[in-house]
C-alpha cells in the first residue's frame, strides 16, 4: 500500500511540473464543452425561442385568410410581414426576396381560398341536412382545388422546412375544420329550433377528449428534458476524460524509450503495486477533470444564458460511474502506450480513435438519430455506454441498480484493454 501511495504522489509531482499541460488538460475540454453547448442550443430547443419572419401575401381577403393570418400572428415563433416600405407585398416580390435569401419563407394565400372552404362547409351541411330530412339548402357548387403557395429559401435546412410546414399545415387544417363545424352547427341548430329542441354545440362536444402530458418518472420534479446543456456537458466531459489517454500513452512510451521502465521493474517488490499507483493517479485525474466539467455546467452555463446542468440526487452512483469510466479511459491509454512503439505512432492514433469512438458513441449527436447501422456500431464504443449511464442517472433519476449493466460492460472493456496491453508487453520482453 505504501508503494502505491508513494507512486501516486510521485506521479502527481511529475505532472505538477508541467503546469501548461495540466492547464490544457482542464481548459481545452472546458472550452470545447461551452462552445458546443452554445452552438447546439438552437437545435436542442427545436427552434422554440427563434422568431421566423414570414412574408405574408393575402390575395384572398376572406374569412379563411384573415383567420389564418391572425392565428399565425398569435404564435410567438412567427412574425408575419405584410408590408415593406409601406407597400403591400405582392407574390412576385415575396418570391424574389425569398430567392435572394433576404427572408426564409413566404406564404401566398391565393384568391378563392375562403370561398372554397365555405363551399365545402355548405356541402357538408347540405348532405347531413338531407339525410336528417332538414328543409332548405345552402348554396353550393362543384369543388375545385385551391392551395396555399409556400416559398422557401433554397438553402434552408430540411429539418427546419419540415417543422415550418407541419406548423402551417396544422393551422390550416384546424381553421378549415372550425369553419366547417361552425356552418354545420348553425345548420343543425336551425333544425333544432324548428323542432323546439336544444342546440347541439358540436365544437364543444368534439373537444371531449384532450391531450395532457404526464411525466414518465415516478416523481414529476425529477423528470428532465434533454437540452443543449444536459447533452453536451456530460458528453464532452466524457470526451475530454478519454483524451487522458494522450499523457498516459506518452508517459509509458517515454519510460520505455529512456529505460525508466526497466529500472522501475528492477525495484524490489512487485511491479504491479507501482503500476497501480500510476494508474490510480490518472484515474483520480480523469475523475477530477470530469467533475470540473459538471461544475461548469451547473454554475457557468447559466451565466451564458443557457440552462443549468441537473445532475440528480444519486451522488454515490454518479461517483462510482465516473470511477469506472475513468478506469476504462486509463486502461485504453495503457493499451495505446503498449501497442505502439513511438509517440508519433501512438498519439495520432489515440486522438483519432477517440474522435471516431465519440462520433459513433453519441457524443456529437444523440445515438437515436443516427442511421440504424451506426446505432448498432455504437455498442462497440465505450463512450456510448458511459454516456448512457450518465443519462440514466441525470435524466431518468437512475441509481446503481439501473446502470449496473453499463458499468459491467465498461469494466469488460477495461479488462480487455489491460489484457491486450499485458500480452503485448510480455511478448516485447521476449
Amino acid at each position: 500500500m505504501r508503494k502505491i501511495l508513494a507512486t501516486f504522489i510521485n506521479e502527481s509531482r511529475l505532472f505538477a511540473k508541467d503546469l501548461a499541460g495540466m492547464a490544457l488538460l482542464f481548459l481545452m475540454p472546458l472550452a470545447l464543452t461551452v462552445l458546443m453547448a452554445l452552438i447546439q442550443d438552437a437545435p436542442f430547443r427545436e427552434y422554440q425561442d427563434i422568431r421566423f419572419e414570414i412574408l405574408w401575401v393575402d390575395e384572398d381577403g376572406g374569412k379563411m385568410a384573415r383567420q389564418l393570418g391572425a392565428e399565425l400572428d398569435s404564435i410567438p415563433q412567427f412574425v408575419l410581414i405584410r408590408k415593406l416600405n409601406d407597400q403591400l407585398l405582392t407574390a412576385d416580390k415575396a418570391q424574389e426576396l425569398v430567392h435572394k435569401g433576404n427572408y426564409k419563407l413566404a406564404v401566398i394565400v391565393p384568391k378563392g381560398v375562403s370561398a372554397e372552404v365555405a363551399n365545402s362547409a355548405n356541402q357538408v351541411a347540405n348532405e347531413l341536412g338531407a339525410k336528417l330530412g332538414a328543409p332548405g339548402k345552402l348554396p353550393q357548387r362543384e369543388s375545385r382545388q385551391v392551395a396555399l403557395e409556400i416559398y422557401f429559401d433554397p438553402v434552408i435546412k430540411q429539418a427546419m422546412k419540415l417543422s415550418l410546414l407541419n406548423a402551417l399545415e396544422k393551422q390550416v387544417t384546424r381553421i378549415q375544420a372550425e369553419i366547417i363545424l361552425a356552418r354545420l352547427e348553425n345548420r343543425l341548430d336551425e333544425q333544432a329550433a324548428d323542432s323546439s329542441g336544444p342546440g347541439l354545440r358540436l365544437q364543444e362536444k368534439l373537444q371531449a377528449v384532450q391531450i395532457r402530458e404526464i411525466s414518465s418518472g415516478q416523481h414529476a420534479t425529477a423528470e428532465l428534458t434533454t437540452n443543449s446543456v444536459q447533452h453536451n456537458v456530460p458528453a464532452w466531459a466524457l470526451f475530454g476524460l478519454f483524451f487522458i489517454i494522450i499523457p498516459i500513452a506518452g508517459n509509458f512510451i517515454r519510460e520505455r524509450e529512456d529505460g525508466s521502465l526497466m529500472r522501475i521493474k528492477m525495484i524490489p517488490g512487485s511491479y504491479f503495486t507501482i503500476l497501480l499507483g500510476k494508474l490510480g493517479f490518472y484515474i483520480v485525474l480523469g475523475m477530477l477533470q470530469f467533475f470540473v466539467m459538471l461544475a461548469a455546467g451547473a454554475l457557468l452555463m447559466p451565466l451564458l444564458g443557457l440552462d443549468s446542468l441537473q445532475i440528480g440526487n444519486a451522488f454515490g452512483s454518479l461517483f462510482l460511474t465516473v470511477l469506472v469510466v475513468a478506469a476504462t479511459a486509463t486502461a485504453y491509454g495503457v493499451l495505446i502506450g503498449s501497442v505502439f512503439q513511438t509517440p508519433n505512432q501512438a498519439l495520432p492514433f489515440g486522438a483519432i480513435s477517440i474522435v471516431i469512438l465519440s462520433a459513433i458513441g453519441g457524443i456529437w449527436v444523440p445515438v437515436e438519430i443516427l442511421p440504424a447501422g451506426l446505432q448498432q456500431l455504437a455498442k462497440l464504443s465505450p463512450l456510448h455506454w458511459a454516456l448512457d449511464a450518465i443519462n440514466e442517472l441525470f435524466l431518468r433519476s437512475g441509481s446503481i441498480l439501473t446502470v449496473w449493466k453499463q458499468l459491467v460492460i465498461l469494466l469488460i472493456f477495461a479488462l480487455l484493454f489491460f489484457l491486450i496491453a499485458g500480452i503485448t508487453e510480455s511478448r516485447r520482453r521476449r
